[in-house]
């Protein structure tokens, strides 16, 4: 079973193919987006990442959580589910 990822305080230049090359080096990836702005098209700096399974997504979490891209600290943990 996948497990979705929640990845915050991106760099405005990183991009759903950036973010699936990060995660992929942890296991293999169902899907990785960048969230943009309807209206302008630009990152909102955070995005998701589904990871094919849960041990991949712990150890990727216990490995970016914090870790540094393009110079700024990147969030990571177990995406919530939508309320």
């Amino acid at each position: 079973m996948s497990t979705k990822l929640f990845v915050g305080s991106l760099p405005w230049s990183v991009k759903d193919n950036t973010l699936q090359e990060i995660f992929e080096t942890h296991g293999p990836v169902v899907s990785a987006k960048v969230i943009t702005d309807r209206d302008t098209g630009r990152s909102r700096g955070f995005g998701f990442v589904e990871m094919e399974n849960s041990a991949d997504a712990d150890n990727a979490i216990k490995a970016l959580n914090n870790s540094e891209v393009d110079g700024r600290n990147i969030v990571v943990n177990e995406a919530k589910p939508r309320r």
